[in-house]
């Protein structure tokens, strides 16, 4: 598979493949929280990009990075629930923990480089 460089455009993909993820994980009350939860932290990344990149000005800029961020931690710590509650195994899940820590080591940098200019 060919490797998106445009974080925009491979965050948006990160957060399509999660939503597929999803058939995949059985349905129950604790499933559901954990579903609905994932799903909007790894939508949250790309909207948070879009949106910074759409900034007036570089302190919004850093701040929508941010949250861009912390959406993907927030991302990586539901995915680990559901593979550490058993509810679907790492192999389904393993490309995606690898993703969401690749996305926040690029977002980390950018922040930290804005930060700096």
């Amino acid at each position: 598979m060919e490797k998106i460089y445009d974080i925009k455009e491979r965050s948006y993909q990160f957060g399509i493949k999660v939503i597929k993820l999803v058939k995949y994980i059985p349905r129950n009350p604790a499933s559901h929280v954990i579903v609905n939860q994932l799903i909007r932290a790894a939508m949250s990344i790309g909207a948070n990009i879009v949106e910074g990149n759409a900034a007036s000005s570089k302190k919004d800029f850093i701040n929508f990075y941010n949250h861009a961020l912390k959406s993907a931690v927030e991302t990586k710590y539901w995915l680990r629930s559901l593979v550490d509650s058993g509810l679907i195994a790492i192999s389904r899940v393993k490309y995606l923990l690898d993703e969401v820590d690749e996305l926040s080591r690029i977002l980390g940098s950018i922040v930290s480089k804005s930060r700096k200019s």
